[in-house]
């Protein structure tokens, strides 16, 4: 028997499902789904309505998602960026009105009343999210849609940063929060989905998809000998940074925050409750340039 469709990454439930996947799930209902953009900082995405639930993730302001059923102030949606499927308060989503110019390059800012420092913050952005200039200027850019971001804060839409391991260790100390995105809080496969996507590489949403898509195995003695900044260690779902031969990088709820500790401890206090290291996998280098976010 066929295994049917990862429904994380695959818009179906048992009454509908995307035009796209029409012969491949059966469904009662295939509709083609309506283009609408995050309106909000950031939202839940969670796996049923319920708000009552943990997250399953996070989308960022300006991110496009596909929307396939809007009720009872739900709406249905595949965010285009990672293919992950979900539901979102539909208050938190827009009409689709404007392609992003630049994305946010630092782990958070605000969108400003003013082109003043002391100007009234309103809009909390946080990295990788999309936005719109109408005018560049040396210390803040005017969004078409109002308001105005600090200049140093934003990058190209295609410009990327040249170490996602680097961009990782920017949020040492973030708390963490299961479906996490922000610099408010991650969980272990958002802190890698977040650096590999602000240093232009592609990346799925959960660890066992990052286990499975992302670079090709690291062979290393029983001292962990061999790994090298950047690679990634995988334990049943968990996952790592290293960020020196010695030491690691993870987002975790033994500290319940983005720590920075050295491997070895890690990989025994881990191994310890009953999770050996699966694998590790080396990541290809991102391209800079790669358009990740249409």
């Amino acid at each position: 028997m066929t295994k049917p469709p990862d429904p994380r990454t695959h818009p179906y439930r048992a009454d509908l499902a995307a035009e796209v996947l029409r012969g491949v799930v059966p469904a009662p209902r295939y509709v083609e789904g309506a283009l609408k953009q995050v309106a909000h900082g950031a939202t839940p995405l969670w796996s049923r309505p319920d708000a009552s639930l943990g997250w399953a993730s996070q989308l960022l302001h300006g991110e496009l998602v596909r929307c396939y059923e809007e009720k009872d102030g739900w709406a249905w949606v595949q965010a285009l960026c990672d293919s992950y499927v979900g539901y979102v308060h539909a208050e938190a989503l827009s009409l689709y009105s404007q392609a992003a110019t630049h994305r946010v390059t630092v782990p958070g800012t605000f969108v400003y009343a003013a082109p003043d420092a002391k100007a009234l913050t309103g809009l909390h952005l946080a990295m990788n999210a999309l936005v719109c200039v109408a005018e560049p200027g040396a210390t803040f850019a005017r969004l078409a849609g109002g308001g105005f971001v600090p200049a140093c804060h934003l990058g190209g839409i295609d410009e990327a940063a040249s170490d996602f391991v680097a961009v990782a260790e920017q949020f040492v100390g973030t708390p963490y929060v299961w479906g996490g995105k922000t610099r408010l809080g991650l969980d272990c496969s958002g802190l890698v989905q977040v650096a590999m996507h602000a240093a232009g590489g592609p990346c799925p949403r959960d660890s066992d998809l990052q286990m499975t898509e992302l670079g090709t195995p690291v062979e290393t003695g029983r001292d962990l000998d061999g790994v090298q900044r950047g690679d990634l260690i995988f334990w049943k779902d968990h996952v790592a940074i290293v960020s020196h031969a010695s030491t690691l990088l993870h987002a975790n709820a033994h500290r319940m925050a983005v720590a920075s500790e050295p491997l070895r401890l890690a990989v025994d206090r881990i191994a310890k409750s009953g999770s050996p290291v699966v694998t590790i996998k080396r990541p290809a280098t991102p391209r800079a340039g790669l358009k990740l976010f249409p």
